[in-house]
């Protein structure tokens, strides 16, 4: 009995091996399909002229009060950040920094929260000098509480006056984030015009002013305040930007 399957397939069978599959051409086509992706942040913001107050033991409480009759939600306040937030930014690229960021405002609620994004990120205000009083002014929350793209946050910006030892508060106000509305910056005129009216209405308002904000040193190796213990902002300081009071010096 002959043993075919013993045979070289090919040779004595007659049968023709096959062919191996055809390569791919890796020629690119003509014209290349891309799916393109974009995200567009729009930030905006709006600040009024200073108005000096007079130094006291009860101003920076009566803060809040300039708010009264504006805010949608719980009226928060935020005070500067001591030195060992000194790096706090909210950028995310830079995790040490916005995580100091985090550890600093997460006792905050997310509307505070958002209107320090924003008002930090155009430089509208800095927690290194100044006391801000938020809330949401004008516009709706979404079901986790954070504010709408067009809804106006902010409120008044104060920092203590390095010669004088007065206050100098402002109306200060932003709103963005993924789209834009174009009423929005109407009603944050508006809403601006009447703070300024609520903050020239108080006791110790003594009058506009120019704003010339503090400008921190680059080590912000500040002093700490023997009244309250905050530590400065930077060492050039006189007045603590925390309570006001005259820093001490050796």
């Amino acid at each position: 009995m002959p043993l075919d399957f013993l045979k070289r397939k090919g040779s004595d069978s007659g049968q023709v091996p096959a062919e191996p599959p055809p390569v791919p051409s890796a020629a690119l086509p003509e014209e290349v399909v891309a799916q393109e992706y974009s995200l567009k942040l729009s930030y905006a913001g709006k600040s009024s002229e200073g108005v000096r107050m007079q130094g006291g033991p009860k101003l920076v409480a009566d803060l809040p009060s300039m708010l009264v009759g504006f805010a949608k939600a719980e009226i928060e306040v935020v005070e500067p950040l001591p030195i060992e937030f000194s790096q706090a930014t909210p950028v995310i690229v830079r995790p040490s920094e916005a995580m100091q960021w985090l550890n600093a405002h997460h006792i905050h609620s997310p509307i505070t929260r958002h209107a320090l994004l924003v008002l930090e990120s155009i430089d509208a205000i800095d927690l290194a000098f100044d006391t801000m009083v938020c809330s949401i002014l004008d516009g709706e929350v979404d079901t986790s509480g954070y504010p709408d793209y067009n809804a106006v946050v902010g409120g008044v910006a104060a920092h203590w006056d390095e010669v004088s030892g007065d206050l100098i508060v402002r109306a200060v106000l932003g709103w963005g984030g993924k789209g834009a509305r174009g009423d929005t910056d109407r009603i944050a005129t508006k809403l601006l015009g009447n703070l300024l009216a609520n903050i020239l209405a108080s006791q110790y308002s003594l009058g506009l002013t120019a704003v010339e904000r503090p400008v921190p040193a680059a080590g912000r190796g500040g002093l700490v305040c023997a009244h309250c213990g905050f530590a400065s902002g930077h060492e050039r300081a006189f007045y603590c930007p925390k309570c006001g009071m005259r820093l001490l010096r050796g």
